[in-house]
């Protein structure tokens, strides 16, 4: 298939229709829809695929709550609602699981005005959270579904049970989409080079092993090293285009159904996988001392997860994890065309959200490439960043 902004090879360079920068679950979504709709892709990751905050254990898949909804609500649904079929053919290509299911969110209603607030909630979600073939429900409910998963003490008013939260196993889905990309003819992987410098305006990235590498199009999804990259080839802004942001979460070994629904209370995520594992997660810290350390913080979690669900109690810890998440100065995800040089994108910025939109942000960002519009919500446009960076 051919595309209007194809480069043909530089004498002594090798050429690539789209560059992807970075191996995380937003660089290999990019890459793996790029590649199905015939462009020749090479994907370059500084360290290893899956390396960064893509790496983690926790996966939980949540919309926001459905009240004053908006277009970023809507996107979000949306691209929510369509993850299950994309993994199922991932899943289907790959001949792996990505550890995804449609188990539902637990949300302990701990005071009187709590409940409140999602029964008017509850009622907003019948005319939002619908497809023309599917609705989810956003139920108010005086127990829990499974007696202890939450425990009484900490619903004193009831739970939520939200029908379209769901939840996958990070890593499996960052193994399948690699997987998909290795099966592909038209793809190049290279983990252990990063982009020591970009030169937007000739297309060519020069490569930290010393080497050169010309490109079609160039999409940036290196995680937070986004930022420093950005601003290394952009025009000075008054603040940084986004910073990292540290969580800390652990995978519990215990025996709890899978199918359970993920616990979110008041910023904790008690999160059921497969084989006996429980995450539990996860901190959001703007500043630290050690990125990739755990501590107290983690520990504090971990037992506030043990009284939210006593099954836990007893739970030995198998893993503790910790790393950055890139968060835009937005603090929404930062995609689309550079403002001001027309083969670089941006996918960038998604902090927590970007496991249950990725794939459909990559697909926005190629339809722009390819002379389409970029259908996201005005918010997560990279010009959007822009102006927000300039203001002092």
């Amino acid at each position: 298939m051919a595309h209007a902004d194809n480069r043909g090879k530089a004498a002594g360079q090798p050429g690539v229709d789209l560059l992807v920068v970075g191996g995380g679950v937003m660089g290999l979504w990019t890459a793996l829809h790029a590649a199905r709709s015939g462009r020749s892709v090479t994907l370059v990751e500084k360290r290893r695929i899956g390396s960064g905050a893509s790496g983690g254990v926790l996966g939980a898949l949540m919309a926001h709550l459905p009240d004053r909804w908006n277009a970023k609500k809507g996107f979000q649904f949306e691209a929510l609602v369509s993850l299950e079929a994309e993994i199922a053919a991932l899943e289907a290509e790959t001949g792996l699981s990505a550890g995804y299911r449609r188990s539902g969110r637990l949300i302990p209603l701990p005071k009187p005005h709590n409940r409140d607030l999602a029964l008017r909630t509850a009622n907003e979600a019948l005319s939002v959270w619908q497809t023309p073939d599917r609705s989810f429900a956003f139920e108010v409910l005086d127990t829990a579904p499974v007696s202890g998963w939450p425990a009484p003490a900490v619903m004193a008013h009831g739970v939520v049970y939200d029908h379209l939260a769901a939840r996958l196993a990070p890593r499996a889905l960052v193994t399948a989409l690699k997987t998909a990309l290795g099966q592909r003819a038209s793809v190049t992987i290279r983990e252990g080079v990063g982009v020591a410098s970009l030169d937007p305006d000739a297309a060519i990235a020069r490569l930290d092993d010393g080497t050169d590498l010309s490109f079609g199009h160039c999409v940036l999804a290196p995680g937070v090293e986004a930022f420093d990259l950005l601003a290394s080839f952009s025009q000075p802004v008054a603040r940084p285009f986004g910073s990292a942001v540290k969580g800390q979460a652990a995978l519990l070994r215990a025996s709890v159904d899978p199918a359970l629904p993920v616990i979110f209370a008041d910023g904790l995520y008690v999160v059921p996988h497969e084989d006996g594992l429980v995450a539990v997660g996860s901190t959001s810290e703007s500043d630290f001392v050690e990125p990739y350390g755990t501590d107290g913080l983690l520990d504090a979690l971990i037992d506030r997860a043990r009284l939210t669900a006593p099954v836990l109690a007893d739970a030995p810890v198998v893993e503790r994890w910790a790393g950055l998440r890139p968060r835009a100065i937005g603090r929404e995800p930062m995609v689309g065309r550079h403002p001001d040089h027309a083969r670089i994108s941006l996918m960038a910025g998604g902090f927590k959200v970007s496991f249950g939109i990725a794939h459909r942000l990559a697909r926005q960002v190629l339809n722009e490439i390819e002379g389409g519009t970029l259908d996201v919500p005005p918010s997560f446009a990279v010009a959007a960043h822009f102006e927000e960076a300039r203001r002092l």
